[in-house]
């Protein structure tokens, strides 16, 4: 009999898994690098705020499989709060057998639970894969584009004269 996949919230305990996890993905998107320290200090962060920042693990067998991360944005166009859905990944080898879509079913009510009134998130546009996937769940492209500017720092403030 194979062993039962469960979802939890994440714990501090799980980041190795969750950073290991995040450099699998990580290898596959165009934009984005593993680094283990910056993965590792975003996900301190992410489980540091549990009302506005959600991370969910599959389980199995006592092993981390899996995980999702949204956060709580304030949008004006919705006049409420709406969920930027993050870090879907699951391990290579337990694809395909539904515990990405429990993960992503799970962080929409997360998402609920907190009054979100839209979902939303960025997926490789050559991840086909990926793109079917979330189509398959209801979700849609669009017409949004999405920019970046990496490396920002914000400008020190003006001294004092």
């Amino acid at each position: 009999m194979p062993t039962a996949t469960t979802l939890r919230a994440a714990r501090a305990e799980d980041l190795d898994a969750l950073v290991g996890l995040l450099h699998q993905l990580f290898s596959i998107e165009q934009d984005f690098r593993p680094d283990a320290a910056r993965q590792r200090r975003g996900l301190t962060l992410m489980l540091a705020e549990p009302a506005t920042r959600g991370v969910l693990v599959a389980e199995r067998g006592g092993r981390v499989i899996g995980m999702v991360t949204a956060q709580l944005l304030v949008s004006t166009a919705e006049g409420a709060c709406s969920a930027l859905v993050e870090d879907l990944v699951v391990e290579a080898g337990a694809r395909g057998g539904g515990v990405g879509a429990r993960l992503l079913a799970a962080i929409e009510a997360w998402a609920g639970v907190r009054g979100a009134t839209r979902l939303q998130l960025l997926a490789d546009r050559d991840n086909a894969p990926a793109l079917a996937f979330y189509a398959r769940r209801g979700w849609s492209p669009t017409a949004l584009v999405a920019w970046r500017r990496g490396g920002y720092r914000a400008p020190s403030p003006p001294r004092a004269t």
